[in-house]
């Protein structure tokens, strides 16, 4: 890192509350701007790929607000891939340059089985390291989606939402930036014209229960910390969901 540039950076404070204005609001913005300061200061070079970041209370002191807003921050900077946060150890630097987004260009030539092909790949090991360095809070939040999606009630759009929230999250407690990155990715081609096309055909409630439970059961060796288990019922599920992508091609 650069001393005099992190100093400076520390300086100007955000204040937590604004007289007459909620206080939840302002601490939503207050985390908003930390967070583009801290990008900033990544992006510049203030820290560099594999430096630690101040700790909470440091942090929090030297913006002039709360280790709440602080965490909020921290996880903004975590969700774009910037840090990733280590129990016990403190928050690291993860950023090796800006990324240029080509997925746009190859989105068109990339069909629904081609893509759960990919995320047969990919998602064993997310599952396997999530269940490696899943935070308590990680699963509470996974859960609560889990919940959600099974009171969708056959809601193929809602479904689909979740869904991808639902692996999505699974990818961020892999703690892993560039599974998460490529998870991102995955989601953005799952919009694909094609599979909405699909999942006219796949996505029938009875079909649903059926994710569902495996959904449920994931999370299940995922809160067991049973890596081998998580990875092989993710593995199970995305063959579910390619026979019967094959199926529905078919028809």
């Amino acid at each position: 890192m650069i001393p005099d540039q992190q100093d400076e950076l520390l300086k100007t404070r955000t204040p937590l509350e604004t007289e007459g204005e909620d206080p939840q609001l302002v601490a939503t913005r207050g985390a908003n701007s930390i967070t583009s300061r801290l990008k900033r200061a990544i992006e510049s070079g203030v820290y560099s790929d594999g430096d630690q970041l101040p700790p909470e209370r440091q942090l929090a002191v030297a913006f002039g607000t709360a280790r709440s807003t602080i965490r909020k921050a921290l996880d903004q900077l975590e969700l774009k891939g910037l840090v990733v946060r280590r129990v016990g150890s403190g928050t690291f630097v993860s950023y090796q340059g800006p990324v240029q987004d080509t997925m746009s260009d190859v989105t068109d030539l990339i069909s629904p089985l081609q893509l759960i092909e990919a995320r047969i790949a990919i998602e064993p090991s997310m599952a396997r390291l999530a269940a490696l360095h899943a935070s308590a809070r990680d699963l509470d939040a996974i859960e609560s989606i889990l919940l959600r999606i099974e009171a969708t009630n056959g809601d193929q759009d809602l479904f689909t939402k979740l869904d991808s929230e639902l692996h999505l999250a699974i990818a961020r407690c892999s703690r892993n930036p560039l599974l998460y990155r490529l998870y991102q990715h995955i989601n953005t081609v799952r919009n694909h014209a094609q599979w909405e096309q699909m999942k006219q055909i796949i996505l029938v409630k009875e079909k649903i229960d059926i994710y569902n439970q495996q959904h449920r059961a994931i999370f299940e060796a995922l809160k067991m910390r049973d890596h081998a288990t998580a990875a092989d019922l993710i593995a199970r599920h995305l063959e579910t969901a390619r026979q019967d992508l094959v199926g529905a091609d078919s028809i």
